[in-house]
């Protein structure tokens, strides 16, 4: 094929391709283009996840209807003029490529007004091309609606997700946009349901307590440090509030949201001390930087940056995240607070933080909604069998002395648990690293299990266990990971799941974005034996855990599996949740350090026994390893080879 020029047709639909590659793109540049209009209130409503319907209306400066067909060609902006002005950007746009992208791949409607003009302009495009334009009657500020996107790409529309997980990526757009500018008054509406609105008083607190809840807006340490050249303002997590994925740190330079791991490494190093190993804090900052010390023209989504004084501004930000964990007292107060509690000053909270009027663009006053505590009907997730003969983790059989502590629970071989026979010869690692050798024989089966004897545990943390001529060293903790595994697969693949009501209940306050993914994923929490209830708002009142992992950290745990299902590969479902069974069942295990008594390392065994493959951890880890006579003989040169 020889070379040639491209249609502007054909390059319109590739420069698209950059900016936006999904609804959330498409949001994110209408919204960033209001706040560089000047608007005060912003309101976002989205269909079917994006994918019908985006309408983004603002009460800022609007376009003069002699520029409006210019807005639409590639490369036109008002934000900058030349090369230079890219040393010192200060709006969030400046490429003038949004509008052009958007309309190349969508059916846009945009119309607009002006403050000095009597009426507006309302013009409609169709793949980019302009197909009405008309003078109309309208309020100063701007509505786009963009309709049927990637209609005429195809390709591009089939690898979008489902709209609920699509309308997820808004709404963690627009709580990551509402967090930055607090002073602007926020509304997101999806499929005609409200999900925040921001009063714009500029309080970036009541923001978070808008989109987050009360259990974290009230964990919030605040942050305010100055040095030259840097600001930092805004709050972090006391250390009790942590997280297991980095989604809740967020960083805002100059006012716009952007990922960057020098900033969290930063802000992790300042929690050092605090946080356990794969525990991540949670931060709202705003770090304020001379903006020709910053290069956003990085990438087009611009939420990547480069700081020029990047190892300063790392150090300052951990020097002041651990001089303010330092100078508070971080222990949790209210513990013992009860449930009615926590709702009376939830509800006085809500009526303090709603009593002023949220301004919306292009109108007086905001309508009043639904009451937003109402409350669904509970629904027991016991089967007819379980609520007849009672939980069956009440049933649970003790080793434990009266005054000894549990260290886990259920460590027992139960009645309905079938006796796993052995499949193919399994191999044992042998624990000489000098030979590598390995000894194929099947020696974790119950045939065997007459023949062990239980000499010891070492260091809490091992069981010793003679076989013939062998010492076995189990793991306790991967073999009782391994137990508890097993049991919770075959309970969930039969339905046979049992739960433990939790009292009072636990309440929970979701991200938009987690609310989304449980919304998503509610029939396989089911099933695996959680008992969730909306609470109103944002919050759920988390009243059963499967009663395998009763008594260990249940809300934290509810947490975990929802913040991993968020940053996995999104298949969603009973499969993601089965995925996730073995980091469950690894957190329901007995630990290393945790002291067995002899009968409860003689029942683990046993459990152990029953297995298929008793010999890895879910996560395939071995659980034991074999030291042979020979091997020790060896070992104290007692045998020479």
């Amino acid at each position: 094929m020889p070379i040639h020029v491209l249609d502007d047709v054909t390059i319109d639909r590739i420069a698209a391709g950059e900016v936006v590659e999904r609804p959330a793109n498409v949001i994110k540049e209408l919204v960033e283009n209001s706040i560089d209009a000047g608007a005060t209130s912003v309101t976002v409503e989205i269909k079917e996840g994006g994918t019908e319907m985006m309408r983004v209306t603002d009460n800022g400066c609007g376009i003069p209807s002699a520029e409006l067909k210019i807005a639409f060609l590639r490369h036109s902006t008002s934000k900058i003029k030349d090369a230079s002005d890219l040393d010192h950007i200060h709006s969030l746009g400046f490429r003038g490529e949004a509008l052009s992208s958007i309309s190349a791949v969508s059916r846009l409607e945009m119309i607009t007004k002006t403050k000095d003009s009597l009426t507006g302009t309302r013009v409609y495009l169709e793949g980019g091309k302009e197909l009405e334009c008309e003078e109309i009657g309208a309020p100063t500020g701007t509505t786009v609606i963009a309709g049927n996107l990637f209609y005429n790409t195809p390709a591009r529309l089939k690898f979008l997700r489902t709209p609920q997980t699509e309308g997820s990526y808004i709404c963690d757009i627009m709580e990551r946009i509402a967090l930055s500018h607090p002073d602007i008054s926020f509304q997101f509406t999806s499929n005609g349901k409200t999900r925040f609105h921001t009063s714009g008083s500029g309080d970036l607190k009541e923001v978070i307590y808008r989109i987050y809840g009360r259990e974290i807006s009230n964990a919030l340490l605040h942050l305010n440090a100055k040095t030259e050249g840097v600001s930092l303002n805004g709050f972090i997590g006391k250390p009790e509030l942590v997280r297991s994925a980095r989604s809740f740190e967020n960083f805002f330079v100059n006012g716009r949201y952007v990922k960057s791991t020098e900033l969290s490494t930063a802000v992790e190093e300042g929690f050092a001390g605090y946080l356990m190993l794969h525990r991540f804090p949670v931060c709202f900052l705003n770090i304020s930087v001379d903006p020709e010390k910053v290069d956003v023209n990085v990438h087009p989504a611009k939420t990547e940056v480069r700081l020029s004084e990047r190892m300063k501004v790392s150090g300052f930000i951990t020097s002041s995240v651990s001089a303010c964990i330092r100078g508070t007292e971080t222990l949790p107060d209210k513990v013992l607070q009860t449930n009615e509690e926590k709702k009376e000053e939830r509800n006085a909270d809500l009526t303090e933080i709603t009593s002023g009027r949220n301004p919306e663009p292009f109108e007086e006053a905001r309508k009043t909604g639904d009451d937003p505590y109402a409350r669904f009907t509970s629904t027991s997730f016991f089967s007819d069998d379980e609520e007849e003969n009672g939980n069956e983790a009440d049933r649970t059989d003790s080793f434990f002395e009266d005054n000894r502590k549990p260290v886990y629970r259920q460590m027992r071989v139960d009645e309905d648990l079938p006796l796993y026979t052995s499949g193919d010869l399994q191999t044992v690692t042998d624990s000489d690293e000098d030979t590598g050798n390995e000894s194929s024989v099947r020696i974790l089966s119950r045939t065997n299990r007459p023949d062990f004897r239980l000499i010891g545990i070492a260091f809490d943390c091992y069981m010793i266990v003679r076989f013939e001529d062998k010492l076995l060293l189990i793991d306790q903790h991967a073999a009782h990971e391994k137990v508890n595994y097993e049991r919770m697969v075959k309970r969930l693949r039969e339905g046979k799941v049992a739960s433990q009501q939790i009292l009072p209940p636990v309440i929970i306050s979701l991200s938009g974005k987690e609310e989304s993914v449980f919304n998503e994923n509610a029939d396989a929490f089911l099933k695996l034996g959680f008992e969730v209830e909306h609470f109103g708002g944002s919050e759920y009142a988390l009243r059963a855990v499967p009663a395998d992992l009763y008594g260990h950290s249940e809300k934290e745990l509810f947490l975990e599996v929802l913040s991993e299902l968020s940053e996995g590969t999104g298949h969603g479902g009973y499969a993601s949740i089965e995925e996730r069974i073995a980091d469950m069942a690894c957190k329901a295990s007995v630990k290393g350090g945790d002291s067995l008594s002899e009968a409860e390392a003689e029942k683990l065994i046993d459990e152990m026994l029953t297995l298929e493959n008793p010999y890895n951890c879910p996560h395939g880890r071995p659980t034991t390893i074999v030291l042979t006579e020979k091997d020790l003989e060896k070992r104290f040169k007692r045998i020479v080879e």
